[in-house]
């Protein structure tokens, strides 16, 4: 057999092969390929096996493993990838124990970042989103949803999907885009939330006709969208043929998880504060739990998702970082993976299902991302990590050796001289 690229002396290769979402206790269940070896023919694999099979193989470039952990490339179902400036001021209001809410008041906090993304070109915000997605892909990580939602007008929007839409065109990460231009409600529309709602809604015809997004979200929570409004806008997104997300259950207990469930919305995230009976509808339904426990970690909250109640229940869950610049500063996926383990108790074999097969099921990239398959995409992730229990273990670092996208290699840790 000619490929171009055979990777052997694998140590553990996780596969991650899966029939949908895994649900409930299946995702503590991991299949482990020891001894292993893959074979890559242009962008996609080609052939799995062992290393004593590999003997008739003849490749362009080999690559050595050197017993290490392989997986496929990690999926990254919530960022919120394009903004402006920063706001590392905010940072002494958390510790002083600030709520965010009142930072929102007080014309901070996602508003701070609508100002500055409203004034940024096209140019910055997508100079900025490209060293931003460099870094994800440097830590693993080649399929990446970005919503929108830093403009809360129409122009910034469409500035926002804009960005993404080049970025898909000239990055070789994989990115999903999202709309959410109901993310928060602008000071000039705080007396007409159904209006700036209407105005949001007004754009899906545009945002679909020009293929911006495959997606849109809201953010159902006191003080921004109520449940009812949020099964107003879904409708109208779904009507317009989008699949649906929603920010939900993140401060109060809303019904968010409920309304998820009920809109047949792709995912719904964040989660912190869901229900008993919100849990118990998403393990009996196919919408994806993706949790966020960076977030609760950076703005110092003692609650998280409870993950381990929806695992329990039969629930598919997904975990990301929520990369965003006022709750979540981290493109690193792998500490996330660290904070699942230690804060939501969840198991490595748990948290590999959260970050592949199952977030790619949320963004529906379940048929081209987040497995390792002979016929399927080659996005592959070599480890400086000796089995999988390594990765949440070790927290902090970047593990990951060598990133391949596509059969390509585009990320390779050099040892130091």
């Amino acid at each position: 057999m000619n490929v171009d690229v055979l990777i052997t002396n694998i140590g553990e290769l996780l596969p991650m092969n899966a029939d949908g979402a895994v649900k409930g206790k299946a995702m503590n269940e991991l299949e482990i390929i020891n001894d292993a070896a893959i074979a890559i023919r242009g962008d996609h694999v080609a052939w799995i096996g062992s290393m004593a099979e590999t003997t008739n193989i003849q490749a362009k470039k080999t690559i050595d493993a050197d017993q290490n952990l392989v997986t496929p490339g990690l999926v990254e179902p919530h960022t919120h990838l394009v903004f402006g400036g920063s706001r590392e001021k905010e940072m002494a209001l958390k510790q002083q124990g600030v709520d965010y809410l009142e930072i929102l008041e007080e014309g901070g906090g996602i508003l701070a970042t609508v100002n500055m993304t409203r004034k940024a070109t096209f140019d910055e915000l997508y100079k900025k989103a490209r060293f931003h997605l460099d870094r994800m892909m440097m830590h693993g990580m080649t399929t990446v949803e970005a919503k929108s939602g830093y403009g809360l007008d129409y122009e910034t929007e469409m500035k926002q999907l804009e960005v993404v839409q080049k970025l898909q065109q000239n990055h070789p990460t994989d990115l999903i885009s999202t709309f959410l231009g109901a993310h928060a409600i602008p000071p000039e529309y705080k007396d007409d939330t159904d209006g700036f709602l209407e105005k949001m809604a007004d754009m899906l015809p545009e945002i679909k006709e020009k293929e911006c997004a495959e997606f849109v979200d809201i953010f159902t929570e006191t003080g921004v969208f109520t449940v009812d409004q949020s099964r107003r806008f879904l409708q109208k997104a779904k009507d317009a043929g989008f699949r649906v997300k929603i920010h939900a259950d993140e401060i109060d207990p809303l019904g968010g998880t409920e309304l998820a469930v009920e809109v047949g919305a792709a995912s719904g995230d964040h989660l912190a504060v869901a229900s008993d009976e919100g849990i118990a509808r998403l393990a009996q339904s196919d919408t994806i739990g993706v949790i966020l426990p960076g977030t609760s970690f950076y703005l110092g909250k003692d609650a998280y998702a409870p993950a381990r109640a929806m695992i329990d229940a039969g629930a598919a869950v997904a975990i990301s970082t929520d990369f965003n610049p006022g709750s979540c500063v981290t493109e690193n996926l792998q500490l996330i993976m660290s904070i699942a383990a230690l804060k939501l108790k969840m198991t490595p074999a748990e948290i590999w299902h959260a970050v592949t097969v199952n977030a790619a099921h949320a963004i529906d990239r379940g048929s081209t991302a987040g497995t390792i398959a002979v016929g399927r995409q080659a996005d592959i992730v070599i480890w400086d990590a000796p089995n999988h229990m390594y990765i949440p273990y070790h927290y902090g670092v970047n593990h990951a050796r060598t990133v391949l996208k596509s059969g390509r290699i585009m990320y390779e840790r050099q040892a130091i001289q």
